[in-house]
């Protein structure tokens, strides 16, 4: 995620949501943004996932993968390494990181607002050791609010996971990737979250 301040009105001056500048109103009044994604993996195929809530839902949480809004004019790529160091505090070289492997649109309700974004998922492989444990200080206000946690899953502890997962079907979607990516990208459509 990124953007620290609400978008304001051209009426008024106040804010139009809190989600950031990335987000975008449509004709349809659903805020939207583009987004890119990394499903990061270490060398005994664990994948780094995030867990946060929704700041009108705290009692509700959910395991999800790196990532936030590109901003404008940056490539989906860029974002995407952006996004790992921002979260995670690794450097990512462009170059080990393939993809997009994946692509979707969900919608969702999150922080009193209908949101729709369309994602570019990335991937990469990393040491474990490189991610040392959460550095809050590249977080924007709202990441500080709504991240509970990171950490490492092997598939078999994902698969057991009683909360929430995004994507949904993640376990199946590493799984299919451990072998190597064969270079097409899989769309997985529109899921409603």
């Amino acid at each position: 995620m990124t953007g620290e301040h609400p978008r304001t009105s051209d009426e008024g001056g106040g804010p139009v949501h809190a989600l950031g500048d990335e987000w975008r109103r449509g004709a349809d009044g659903m805020l939207f943004r583009r987004a890119a994604r990394v499903i990061l993996l270490d060398e005994h195929d664990r994948v780094l996932l995030i867990r946060g809530h929704d700041v009108d839902q705290p009692e509700r949480s959910w395991w999800f993968t790196i990532g936030g809004g590109i901003d404008t004019g940056e490539s989906a790529l860029d974002a995407a390494v952006r996004e790992v160091r921002e979260e995670a505090g690794i450097e990512l070289d462009r170059d080990g990181v393939l993809g997009p492997v994946l692509t979707r649109s969900a919608i969702f309700d999150f922080a009193f607002e209908h949101c729709r974004q369309d994602e570019e998922i990335f991937l990469a492989r990393v040491a474990a050791a490189s991610f040392v444990g959460e550095d809050r200080a590249g977080w924007t206000m709202l990441e500080q609010d709504v991240i509970d946690e990171l950490r490492w899953w092997s598939l078999p502890e994902l698969a057991g996971v009683e909360i929430e997962v995004f994507p949904e079907g993640l376990v199946g979607l590493v799984a299919d990737l451990l072998p190597g990516w064969d270079g097409a990208v899989r769309h997985l459509g529109l899921a409603r979250e």
